[in-house]
């Protein structure tokens, strides 16, 4: 997805050079540091409360993995 977004960055059109680049940046920060960090670190940090279920789909199956 970076290597298309910076596509756009070596246009002719400024608008699309700015777009492009800035596209690549934001993906690329969001694919290595929220995916591999943050989202890591906040599950961890909710420990139970991560896999809270609303009280409106009480009705869906209770499935537990084996151990």
């Amino acid at each position: 997805m970076v290597a298309v977004a910076m596509f756009f960055a070596f246009t002719r059109y400024i608008g699309l050079k700015q777009f492009g680049f800035g596209l690549a940046v934001a993906i690329l920060i969001d694919a290595t540091v929220v995916r591999s960090i943050l989202l890591p670190a906040g599950m961890k940090f909710l420990g139970d409360y991560n896999w809270y279920l609303p009280t409106w789909l009480e009705w869906l199956p209770h499935v537990r993995a084996a151990e």
